[in-house]
């Protein structure tokens, strides 16, 4: 067989074309296919990455949550610090002076060991830390202070807040002259600033016990008095009788207090305070002996109780109510609520005289004629006292 030649089959000759048709065909191998040179890949997001201003917010609120949990824990902490019993094992006084801030005072509460002076937290920075928190800076006052055993840092804000100071007393008796007062204020330790060299007028004062602080100014004091006599005078002008003869309220205080100086028993005030209304009434002179040494010696009329010599009952003065027709042209001493009162409401009654009975009240006439038998009455005891004073002393120098 030629090379031209191709094999026959039964069916006869086939051409080239088909011969190929009929060979199995091979399967190509498929290979990946190569990425081309400085090709870039498309970037795929990594699978959960999270928005990174979601990541920041998140961040931030649990910085807020942990700050807010931190804090409150020191808040709770410096609280039950705060409250917790302090170092006092007995009770002490503290002087707060005046304009001192919350700093001077909590370093004075340290150095006064009423707040703890060491330890693990320092009392002095919770102490001033609560005063701030509690907005208490403004409140804290100045004064004396007993704080009790194992008073908390709590307690010592609230009684300095509260101006709960311990307060001293100044009694005034009523009678005294402004002269007096004024020695009495003076004198008065607790009271701080200069001494008072200015007199007030007479009768401007009221007489009172009169409540205040360690270190509370003179003036201060006097400056009260001042007001509550304003006070009372304006009350009992307002609350008079009618009928009452006197033209403004200083007429009633200078009648009030003649019936001030005339009787220290309350409840005889208001019959002698009718016994000058009656005079007045009828345009007699009142007679009241008080008034003839208030005008011979002022301020020290009071000295002491004694009997008005006939020199001095005679001696011109224009306080001397058995020399001037109506009253003295001022007060004679200051005078209480109660001879205010009287003097606006007296007792209604026909008396127009009285005399001491000898067991210190008074008795009263209506007539002169039975009031000239009190007065034997009253000489009799006044002989009789001498006399027994007499025989005392005979019998002390035997």
């Amino acid at each position: 067989m030629s090379e031209n030649e191709y094999p026959q089959s039964d069916n006869g000759p086939q051409d080239k074309d088909e011969i190929i048709a009929q060979q199995p065909e091979a399967e190509p191998e498929s290979e990946p296919e190569q990425p081309r040179r400085h090709e870039k890949l498309p970037k795929r997001r990594a699978k959960g990455r999270r928005n990174p201003f979601v990541v920041l917010l998140s961040g931030l609120f649990s910085l807020l949550f942990l700050s807010v949990l931190v804090g409150g824990g020191v808040l709770y902490v410096g609280k039950v610090w705060f409250e917790k019993p302090g170092p006092l094992e007995e009770a002490k006084t503290v002087v707060i002076p005046r304009g001192q801030g919350v700093r001077g005072i909590t370093d004075q509460l340290k150095r006064e060991g009423v707040i703890n002076k060491s330890g693990f937290i320092d009392d002095a920075w919770v102490f001033y830390g609560a005063v701030l928190l509690y907005k208490a800076q403004d409140k804290l006052q100045a004064g004396e202070y007993a704080f009790e055993p194992g008073a908390s840092m709590h307690d010592i804000m609230d009684k300095l807040s509260s101006g709960k100071a311990i307060l001293h007393s100044l009694t005034i008796p009523e009678g005294l002259t402004s002269k007096q007062v004024i020695a009495l204020v003076n004198a008065h330790e607790m009271l701080s600033g200069n001494e008072i060299v200015d007199v007030p007028a007479e009768g401007s004062l009221l007489p009172e016990t009169y409540k205040f602080g360690r270190g509370t100014p003179r003036d201060q004091i006097v400056n009260r008095m001042r007001a509550d006599l304003n006070k009372a005078l304006e009350l009992a002008w307002q609350n008079r009788d009618p009928e009452l003869p006197l033209k403004n309220s200083a007429e009633l205080l200078t009648l009030a207090s003649i019936v001030e100086k005339e009787t220290g028993v309350a409840v005889e005030r208001p019959r002698v305070a009718s016994v000058f209304v009656n005079r007045l009434r009828k345009g007699m002179k009142l007679q009241s002996d008080p008034t003839i040494l208030y005008g011979l010696y002022g301020g020290d009329a009071w000295g002491m109780p004694r009997t008005i010599k006939k020199s001095e009952l005679e001696a011109p003065n224009p306080y001397n109510t058995y020399q001037i027709e109506r009253l003295p042209p001022g007060p004679i001493a200051n005078v209480g609520v109660a001879a205010l009162e009287a003097v606006s409401r007296p007792a209604d009654t026909k008396d127009l005289f009285f005399v001491a009975d000898g067991t210190g009240g008074h008795v009263f006439a209506e007539t002169l004629d039975e009031h000239n038998k009190n007065v034997a009455k009253w000489r009799e005891v006044e002989k009789s006292r001498k006399q027994d004073a007499a025989a005392s002393e005979g019998t002390q120098t035997q």
